[in-house]
């Protein structure tokens, strides 16, 4: 299976092209490019780029499998909708991926750790997982000094932030750790998820409310 994979969940703009089987993943092209404001500027680019590099055209892709997040909106936007034109325009499948899952999936420490990145105003997005890298709490978005204790900790959020415990790469999802996280739906006959963003957080726009009733005087 050929899968085109893409994150902007992070600053980093991910794009790649991988083989996805029974017995593992290679990748055939990635672009990456970290600036924080060029996830829709770039995206697009860096996919097609990374289709070329594999020697392969987009009729020649399977499946698509995209980071959901937890990520800021503008840049979940870009990824998502560019997932999801894509998809309908070459009628395949496109399978939203938590982003920290696809962290997570290339760590191998053989002990519990964390996945954590930077979520802004002083908070990061974060999950648990156990030795063998799957989830067991999250995701949440909380101030780092909230988070629980652990020996390793993933993601740019743990080297921007004093989380107590020894920092370890990745720091954002590669094309690789994404077809991973999303291998099993990819190579199972079941429709995908919808694609529905990770925000975690209540917008800061609220609807206004009821207008009051002004007496006459």
């Amino acid at each position: 299976m050929l899968v085109l994979a893409i994150d902007t969940s992070t600053p980093a703009v991910t794009a790649g092209v991988a083989t996805v089987t029974d017995e593992g993943i290679t990748v055939l092209g990635e672009r990456i490019t970290h600036d924080a404001r060029a996830h829709g500027e770039l995206l697009t680019p860096h996919a097609l780029e990374a289709v070329v590099a594999a020697g392969a055209t987009l009729r020649d892709l399977d499946a698509i499998a995209c980071g959901v997040g937890p990520g800021p909106f503008t840049g979940l936007r870009a990824g998502i909708t560019t997932a999801a034109t894509l998809a309908d325009a070459l009628g395949i499948p496109a399978h939203p991926v938590c982003g920290l899952d696809a962290i997570a999936a290339d760590v191998t420490p053989g002990e519990p750790f964390l996945v954590a990145t930077d979520a802004r105003r002083r908070e990061v997005y974060w999950a648990a997982y156990d030795a063998k890298g799957a989830r067991i709490d999250g995701p949440h978005v909380q101030p780092p000094a909230e988070l629980p204790g652990a020996g390793l900790a993933a993601g740019d959020g743990a080297r921007q932030y004093s989380l107590g415990a020894r920092t370890i790469e990745p720091f954002f999802p590669s094309p690789r750790g994404l077809a991973a996280a999303a291998r099993a739906a990819l190579l199972s006959t079941v429709d995908p998820e919808p694609l529905v963003p990770l925000y975690l957080r209540r917008p800061d726009a609220t609807e206004p409310g009821a207008r009051k009733r002004v007496s006459a005087s």
